[in-house]
């Protein structure tokens, strides 16, 4: 946590668990803490014994260790699993998330996968991944500023729909509470600088030909974060064509938060067929 900011801080927790049945295990994006899947949880535990973690170096989370490559977070998330007693469990995750949850299959840890708007899907020599680079540095000198007035902007229709825009487009059900958490979240994310710095230098790579389970993909036709189809391009073209694709139309990057139910039935019903 930075030394600068302001200690009007929500608190933050390294997991959630709850519910009963097959295990699932949840990934949140880059930036981002378990408390993304908050609205979609009732549902997912009436079909599962959830996990819901947060990665290291985010709000809540363990510490980012020196090695902020995707190996050694995806090694963190196995703990995590090995500690709950999950040898195998169905896995999804939301952009970075999802990202990682193709990396665990790629391990032999997932039963199935639902990946929301996976990272690492840009063509190569694409360099919008700049682009989204630049995005969450500026987001997050932006938070810095805005977290402390946080509770003020998610007062109002007008500083929720703004403090949302990058990743949802409907946001009038998102409780004001939990917007104020995702905001305090981001500017309290140690891990931006050193993921960053360690992705533009060692690219985004998947050994597809190891992913055996089922896959889904669901991507929102209005997110700006990861824009539909061409933050796709590598997936759809190269590592998973096979894969199960789901079209969310009109929704932005966190269909999590912004359409809870449908999500929710999306990952129960894959992960139903794939038991």
């Amino acid at each position: 946590m930075a030394d600068s900011l302001p200690r009007m801080i929500p608190s933050f927790t390294p997991a959630h668990r709850g519910g009963a049945g097959p295990p699932l295990v949840c990934v949140h994006g880059f930036t981002d803490t378990w408390r993304t899947w908050d609205l979609a949880l009732p549902m997912l535990e009436r079909h599962h014994d959830v996990l819901a973690l947060t990665l290291p170096g985010h709000a809540g989370g363990p510490p980012l260790a020196e090695d902020a490559g995707i190996d050694a977070i995806a090694g963190a998330v196995e703990r995590a699993m090995d500690e709950a007693g999950f040898e195998t469990a169905h896995v999804v995750g939301n952009s970075l998330g999802g990202y990682l949850a193709l990396h665990l299959a790629a391990r032999g840890r997932a039963r199935s996968v639902v990946a929301l708007a996976p990272a690492g899907g840009w063509a190569e020599g694409d360099a919008s991944f700049e682009e989204t680079v630049t995005h969450f540095t500026t987001m997050q000198e932006s938070l810095r500023l805005a977290a402390p007035h946080a509770e003020a902007i998610a007062a109002t229709e007008e500083g929720r729909r703004r403090a949302t825009q990058a990743f949802a487009t409907n946001v009038d059900h998102i409780p004001p509470e939990l917007i104020v958490h995702l905001m305090w979240g981001a500017a309290n994310c140690d891990a931006v600088g050193p993921m960053i710095e360690h992705a533009r230098v060692d690219g985004w790579s998947l050994e597809a030909e190891r992913i055996t389970c089922p896959v889904r993909i669901v991507w929102g036709t209005e997110d700006q974060l990861l824009p539909w189809p061409s933050a796709a391009a590598r997936y759809r073209d190269d590592w998973l064509p096979q894969a199960d694709w789901v079209e969310l139309e009109g929704i932005g990057h966190c269909p999590q938060l912004e359409i809870p139910l449908e999500t929710a039935h999306l990952i129960t019903g894959f992960t139903q067929r794939s038991s």
